[in-house]
């Protein structure tokens, strides 16, 4: 999940378009280590203009997101666009819902694009409730895609941003 922004950064400069990352969400199981993992890696995302900027709950990560798809219409902005990645766990996507319809509803910006990273704990293993993200993102009218392994992932996420800019919707992985 660290690769994935910094590889859709470089596919974005192969063509020709100068674009920043976002990522944003809030921590737990069993998406607990991603925000370590982006922290460890501080230097090397800043020099491809990545941002990672955990949220304080989900709700502010996921509007915070959702601004993010604005940089390439602002006059003067530094970017063509800002590419975003969200996470969170089950119970987050539920307590997101507003957000992510509204959110969804205003759209993805063609060299933005947002990829909603959902983290399921079925069993209810390190959360209060057991949950399946799935039907809260559907709801909120988010297409999902379910990658089977660590490759998947990265392909996975490359193809959802590219979804999102094409479509102007979020994209949902689980």
């Amino acid at each position: 999940l660290v690769r994935l922004p910094l590889a859709q950064r470089r596919r974005d400069e192969l063509a020709g378009a100068n674009t920043a990352g976002f990522i944003s969400g809030y921590r737990g199981s069993p998406l607990g280590r991603y925000d370590i993992e982006l922290w460890a890696q501080a230097e090397l995302l800043k020099q491809h203009h990545i941002r990672f900027q955990p949220g304080i709950n989900e709700d502010l990560a996921a509007t915070a997101v959702w601004g993010s798809q604005y940089v390439g219409s602002v006059p003067g902005a530094r970017y063509d666009g800002v590419f975003a990645i969200w996470y969170g766990k089950g119970p987050g996507v539920d307590r997101s819902g507003d957000a992510f319809k509204h959110a969804n509803l205003a759209g993805a910006s063609a060299w933005g694009g947002v990829l909603a990273i959902a983290g399921d704990d079925h069993a209810a293993k390190s959360s209060t409730t057991a949950h399946q993200s799935d039907f809260a993102l559907i709801a909120a009218g988010i297409p999902v895609l379910y990658p089977s392994d660590v490759q998947d992932i990265l392909d996975f996420g490359l193809h959802g941003i590219a979804i999102s800019r094409y479509s102007g919707c979020w994209v949902g992985m689980k």
